[in-house]
């Protein structure tokens, strides 16, 4: 069994690094634009990579998932098991249900880690997933190979996942950027919630700023999250203000 990785951006060549590291079978990859050597990951052409390939994880931009899918849903193979990545569920489980060929199955997936979080391995980091439309054995072999990774896997429903994540990584993302936008400094004083602090920014703004930007418009609940932090952060400046007079 062939396993391939669309899309060899920042994330994408890490997973497909992982995947090649955690199985045995063989891991294809394929990028527009060309890109360095990955250990144990063969990169081949757009045809190859579709005639050969019964599992794809498509590792690209939320905000061009849809696009590619419709692109490329004429090239599966009958059979083809098509897995998103993406930092949200419920827009790409809808672009597959919507768009991939009757005969070609779908899982949504979300490994809720990347280069930074998992630079030192991924062992008991967390990955959600779900069955959107594809047969209960070949689903449960993709389950119980994550699960031999010894990843906390979570089986959670896409809007239970954007409804958990908006208050989860969503508002962690934010509160990065805003930070970011302080220019915070390394300082001799540093306490160690400080060093939490730059460390939020670190981690967040080292993702590409689409990133951010598809994290608030494709998560449903990411809105809410947003007028939430707004009227607690309205709350305390206004009680420091009351404590003024």
């Amino acid at each position: 069994m062939n396993i391939g990785v669309y899309g060899l951006g920042r994330f994408g060549a890490f997973w497909a690094k992982e995947l090649a590291k955690h199985n045995d079978n063989n891991v294809l990859g394929f990028s527009r634009n060309k890109k360095d050597s990955i250990e144990g990951v063969k990169q081949v052409d757009e045809d190859t990579f579709f005639s050969s390939c019964d599992i794809i994880y498509f590792c690209v931009a939320i905000s061009s998932f849809e696009s590619v899918i419709k692109s490329i849903s004429s090239k599966l193979k009958k059979g083809t098991v098509v897995v998103d990545t993406c930092s949200v569920k419920v827009y790409p489980s809808k672009v597959m249900r919507e768009n991939l060929p009757k005969d070609v199955y779908s899982v949504a997936s979300h490994p809720m880690f990347g280069p930074d979080s998992g630079k030192k391995g991924v062992k008991g980091l967390p990955l959600v997933i779900f069955p959107i439309s594809c047969p209960k054995d070949i689903y449960d072999n993709i389950l119980n190979d994550f699960k031999s990774w010894q990843l906390e896997v979570l089986e959670m429903s896409p809007d239970s996942h954007d409804r958990e994540a908006a208050w989860s990584q969503g508002i962690t993302h934010f509160v990065g950027r805003v930070l970011d936008e302080l220019a915070l400094q390394p300082t001799s004083l540093a306490t160690t919630g400080y060093k939490r602090l730059m460390s939020i920014v670190e981690q967040t703004c080292n993702d590409p700023i689409q990133l951010f930007h598809d994290l608030q418009k494709y998560n449903p609940y990411a809105k809410q999250m947003r007028m939430g932090l707004k009227g607690a952060l309205d709350y305390v400046m206004q009680d420091l203000v009351s404590q003024e007079d």
